[in-house]
Parts: C-alpha cells; structure tokens; sequence
C-alpha cells in the first residue's frame, strides 16, 4: 500500500517565500488553462492578472531569492550546483516570457501556456529540492535572521 503524501514542512522563515509560491501555482493553473473550455479567463484577463501577480508579488520574490536567500546559502554552502544554476535560469526565462506576453500586441496564448507549464516545473523544483537543501545548510539563527527580510504578499484578488 503506497503511503499519502502529506504537505511540505518549511521553516516559518521561508513561509513568505512559500505563501508566494501557493499564489503562483494558481496563477500556473490560471496559464495552462488559457484557450481550453476549462478556462474562465480570456487571453486579456489572464494577461491583465498575470501583470498585477507579477508587480504586486512575482518579480520581488525572484529578487528575494536572488539577493537574500542565495547569498545567505553561499555563506554556509556552494552555490555551484546544477539546481541553483537551473534555478536562476529558470528565473530568467520565467522573467522574458512575462515580458513578451505583457508586450504582445498579439495573442499570447500559446505563450501563456508555455509559462504555465515553465512556472509550475520550476516552483516545484524549490519546494522539494532548493529550500529543503538551503534549510539543511542553514543554521536555525541564519535562518530566523533572513526571515524580516523577505516580502510578505497580500491575498491575490479573486478570479
């Protein structure tokens, strides 16, 4: 009998981090679905929603991770491993991808789809592979010190 996954356990510090990600994994959902009957949202809604998640939470939780949580890591362990590299390059295709959709003149649909797939693989990625290796690494007062540090989000509006 195979046993029922539970939830992640994360370190209340990284739970801003975390709380993003549950946001983002929506806004994934939201993506894929666009141009499907499963989907509420036009092409203009989600590309209007995609902008608000990205201002509001979506672009300061990369930089959160990029200038507060791995220079804090680098500090206790290499950052020269392949899932840290994976991770900021995911980060810069993510980034283009919601450019060129808020840029597009045409539709975006296709792309939408594609940075749903991208942005689900990648906050998966973090979940069970980067912050569990940065919370082994990291010492209880490093981790409590990082935590004032990083953006909390508001509820995402309603869909």
């Amino acid at each position: 009998m195979e046993k029922q996954r539970k939830g992640i356990k994360r370190h209340e510090s990284l739970y801003p981090l975390s709380h993003h990600h549950h946001h983002a994994l929506f806004m994934a959902l939201q993506l894929r679905r666009i141009g499907t009957e499963k989907s509420k949202l036009t092409a203009d809604e989600m590309k209007n929603n995609l902008e608000y998640f990205w201002e509001r939470d979506g672009n300061q939780h990369f930089r959160d991770e990029e200038e507060i949580l791995l220079p804090v890591y680098a500090q206790h362990d290499s950052v020269e491993r392949q899932e840290i590299s994976e991770m900021l390059m995911e980060h810069v295709i993510i980034r283009s991808h919601i450019q060129q959709i808020l840029a597009s003149e045409e539709d975006p649909t296709s792309l939408m789809n594609h940075l749903g797939q991208l942005l689900e693989t990648h906050i998966r990625k973090e979940e069970r592979v980067i912050f569990p290796m940065i919370e082994k690494a990291l010492p209880e007062e490093e981790l409590k010190r990082m935590e004032p540090y990083l953006h909390v989000s508001e509820a995402p509006p309603q869909a």
